[in-house]
């Protein structure tokens, strides 16, 4: 399980995460939702310890992130940031290789091209196993990071903006796959959105935040109501019922 417990957040007088107490791993998928600048990022970056706390701590498998060693940590939780551009010119086997490194620290062993391998697959990604990051659409290398993460064979698996720059073929790929590893392969993911209906759609519980506290948590549908997401994004939002599902609408 990952807990926050208390945990803030400052940059000099401005306080981005204000006493977030959270729990996460419990649920396939959970969603953080909210407008720009409520603090989603900050707290994903806590969790992946890529920021450091001001207050309170964050656990994961009661492990302390702050005391855990880097490699005992990156056992239990693989992260993909959004900024996740990389200069060296590498193929997506060079990439989904790097997934290992915490248990191969760089000799691979014949468990470790197991897992290589069938990460590859799973993300169907064999045909282009060879061609450069550079050569691939979006999709394809939004894949290729993906199947680094799942390469890792971590528990708990946190993802930031992961469909940034998609189309909307893609994004809905993307979260499909999401999906699966949630369901199929027993992950625990965390996942920064911004589109509130894809949270709706391929998530189990989303937590909406807003001025750096949580204002909402609770499974998907629940979140789906009108008074609840114009309250988040402090706007009038209709939410209405297409093939079964609830689709937000918004209006200015």
């Amino acid at each position: 399980m990952i807990a926050l417990e208390n945990v803030s957040k400052r940059y000099g007088s401005t306080t981005v995460v204000d006493d977030v107490s959270l729990t996460f791993g419990g649920e396939g998928v959970t969603a953080l939702i909210g407008p720009n600048g409520a603090g989603k990022t900050t707290l994903f970056s806590l969790v992946g310890r890529l920021l450091k706390p001001d207050a309170g701590r964050v656990t994961i498998g009661g492990l302390d992130i702050t005391r855990t060693p880097s490699g005992e940590l990156a056992k239990s939780l693989a992260v993909l940031r959004q900024d996740n551009h990389i200069t060296a010119r590498l193929t997506v086997q060079d990439l989904v290789e790097f997934g290992r490194f915490p248990h191969s620290k760089g000799r691979l062993t014949v468990e470790d091209r197991e897992h290589i391998e069938r990460a590859i697959g799973y993300l169907d990604l064999g045909t282009y196993r060879n061609r450069f990051l550079d050569e691939l659409s979006g999709g394809q290398r939004q894949r290729a990071f993906i199947a680094m993460v799942l390469a890792q064979d971590t528990r708990y698996v946190l993802l930031d903006e992961p469909l940034n720059n998609l189309d909307l073929r893609h994004m809905t790929e993307i979260m499909r796959l999401i999906r699966r590893m949630a369901d199929e392969l027993g992950k625990r993911i965390v996942i920064v959105l911004h589109d509130i209906n894809f949270a709706a759609t391929w998530s189990d519980r989303i937590v909406a935040m807003r001025d750096g506290v949580v204002v909402a948590d609770a499974p998907a549908r629940e979140i789906m109501r009108p008074e609840v997401l114009g309250a988040v994004y402090d706007t009038p939002v209709d939410v209405r019922e297409i093939d079964g599902r609830p689709v937000a609408l918004y209006y200015s």
